[in-house]
């Protein structure tokens, strides 16, 4: 993993229009290349009509990048979006510009403007994130320690992902890997050194520019 890894938090698609020319932005996370260019020919398929379906994207901690023109003059749109990609430091992430053409020519410098405006529209509206690793574990406690412990945890940057009340508590537990050892002393020093914390396992974590957990 990238000691600076961003990537976008949600898939989704925008659009604005620039001189009668509608430019729609269909933005997605993705793994490999593989998915990349499976997502275009999606893009392609549902906008075969378009004039221009342009894209890039950027995986394998950004050593692969790739872009294609799809007819706009060379340079003009495919470079714009891989260059914005860039600039934002993202990872596994591949982006569609689609153009229905309005009539109106916009030129070189207009269609440069154009790609990346659409490009950064999507970045800004599938939230840029920074993405770190997390750990998943769980804490087992009976009825009368409950409170205790959720009161500790609420206070904490962690996702509680579930609680379950049977003969004993459980409660299923994300932190950032970097917070998992002082959040497991803590909690042992709370139980007067009883260890009540298992199944720890590595989970990949998406953050805020504050580190603030947002989603896993």
């Amino acid at each position: 993993m990238l000691s600076e890894d961003y990537t976008i938090l949600k898939n989704l698609e925008v659009s604005f229009e620039e001189k009668k020319s509608q430019f729609i932005c269909n933005i997605k996370r993705i793994s490999n290349e593989k998915e990349a260019m499976e997502f275009v020919g999606e893009i392609k398929e549902k906008y075969k009509d378009a004039r221009h379906n342009v894209f890039a994207y950027v995986t394998n901690n950004r050593i692969s990048m790739r872009y294609s023109d799809d007819g706009e003059p060379q340079g003009t749109a495919g470079p714009p979006v891989l260059e914005v990609l860039k600039r934002e430091q993202l990872n596994d992430v591949v982006v569609v510009v689609t153009r229905y053409f309005g009539g109106i020519m916009l030129g070189a410098g207009g269609l440069i403007r154009a790609y990346g405006a659409s490009c950064k529209q999507g970045i800004d509206a599938g939230i840029k994130v920074k993405r770190l690793e997390g750990c998943r574990f769980n804490i087992t406690c009976d009825y009368e320690k409950y409170g205790k412990i959720n009161n500790y945890l609420q206070a904490l940057n962690i996702k509680i992902e579930e609680v379950n009340f049977l003969e004993n508590v459980t409660i299923d537990v994300i932190s950032l890997k970097k917070d998992f050892d002082s959040i497991k002393n803590e909690i042992i020093e709370m139980m007067n050194g009883n260890n009540i914390i298992s199944e720890e396992k590595t989970v990949q974590c998406f953050v805020d520019e504050n580190e603030v957990l947002m989603e896993v």
